[in-house]
């Protein structure tokens, strides 16, 4: 079992990681002719779901890190 110190860790480094390459995807993804052609006001629907729906996959992972230690109970 990992220590909490090292969850946190690990769960940072995953994070940066998730980050960057959905930042990529989304850049990609904002540039596809569907957004480009649509209206602004879809358009800044869809900036403002991408802008948060990154955080929805971290969930399990942030619950992972701030999980307490056995030997803390």
């Amino acid at each position: 079992m990992l220590q909490m110190r090292t969850r946190k860790l690990v769960g940072a480094i995953v994070t940066l990681v998730f980050v960057i390459v959905y930042a990529l995807l989304a850049m990609a993804l904002a540039q596809a002719r569907f957004v480009q052609d649509a209206n602004g006001f879809l358009q800044g629907i869809f900036y403002a779901l991408l802008g948060l729906i990154w955080i929805v996959p971290l969930f399990p992972l942030i619950s992972w890190m701030e999980r307490k230690d056995p030997s803390e109970s």
